[in-house]
């Protein structure tokens, strides 16, 4: 408020006149703080409605606040009992996922030590392979030798036993011989020169045969009779041969058959000249001497094949 001031009139009237100027000014004022205050109190009613609106909503606001805060915190519990659970299972599985580690070294540690052992194994056995390769080859051959062995055996025991078929039938053929050589000598034997003959016949039997020196009756019976030099160096020299025996064999055979067609051809025939002088009355003894000459012949070689044989 203004301080009055102290002024001088020079009338009551001037002075009246001034004061109520004063008044009125006083009185404007007054009017305009007055419509201010007004104004003001009703700018301060409509703010404080905005902040009761507003603190409403602010209270609101803080309420959905506090929910969100409290069910975030109820969540943040949530999640960390989740967290605390999930770290616990994941120690749990590093863990085990470590034990597993630790476990699947030592297993391929061991599966290493495996597959070196089976790779030591391998080569030896690739090795024992080799040596039972080796060991077939060499038992193959073996047996290969052995399978030709037992055929060439199986062949000797064949050849074998032909030829002890062969020496059957001459024995067989050789004994006919002598029987029919004695059959036929009694025969021809004239009745005049039996007591010769016959103590001719007893001294040639008590000499033995000289296989050695070749006898040579005459000249059909030389014929006949001589046998190879091939099988008389066979019959007194080294053992035999397949072949060469086999061969003996067959001359021995064929000159049997023909002293056996000779004999036959006699009983048919007229006895010619060269036949006169074997059955003059020295007959007998070139009868003899050729059955002895036989004897000895099959004797000698049914001998050595039978020695031959048994070294076989």
């Amino acid at each position: 408020m203004v301080e009055p001031t102290a002024h001088s009139f020079p009338s009551l009237k001037e002075e009246l006149e001034y004061w109520k100027e004063q008044a009125h000014k006083h009185q404007q004022r007054a009017d305009e703080a007055q419509e201010e205050l007004q104004e003001f109190q009703q700018m301060s009613r409509d703010y404080e409605a905005e902040l009761e609106t507003e603190l409403k909503q602010c209270e609101g606001r803080n309420k959905e606040l506090l929910l969100d805060n409290n069910r975030l915190r109820m969540e943040l519990e949530s999640i960390k009992e989740k967290f605390d659970a999930q770290h616990s299972e994941a120690f749990r599985h590093i863990s085990t996922l470590e034990d597993d580690l630790a476990e699947t070294k030592a297993v391929r540690d061991h599966l290493q030590k495996y597959i070196r052992e089976l790779e030591q194994s391998n080569d030896d056995l690739e090795r024992t392979k080799r040596a039972t390769i080796m060991s077939l080859e060499d038992f193959e051959q073996r047996m290969n030798h052995v399978i030709e062995r037992n055929a060439f055996l199986e062949s000797e025991l064949d050849e074998k036993e032909n030829l002890l078929e062969s020496v059957q039938r001459l024995k067989d053929e050789a004994r006919d011989l002598r029987q029919e050589l004695a059959v036929r000598q009694k025969e021809r034997r004239p009745s005049s020169s039996l007591g010769k003959d016959s103590d001719r016949s007893e001294m040639r039997c008590s000499s033995p045969p000289n296989l050695s020196i070749p006898i040579t009756p005459s000249k059909p019976v030389g014929s006949y009779m001589t046998p190879p030099a091939s099988s008389i160096h066979s019959l007194t020299g080294t053992p035999l041969t397949t072949s060469a025996r086999i061969s003996a064999l067959n001359i021995v055979g064929e000159l049997l058959r023909k002293v056996g067609k000779h004999y036959k051809c006699t009983n048919v025939s007229k006895p010619t000249k060269a036949w006169a002088s074997i059955h003059a009355p020295s007959s007998p003894h070139s009868h003899l001497e050729l059955a002895e000459l036989l004897d000895g012949l099959v004797s000698s070689l049914i001998g050595r094949l039978d020695l031959s044989l048994q070294i076989l």
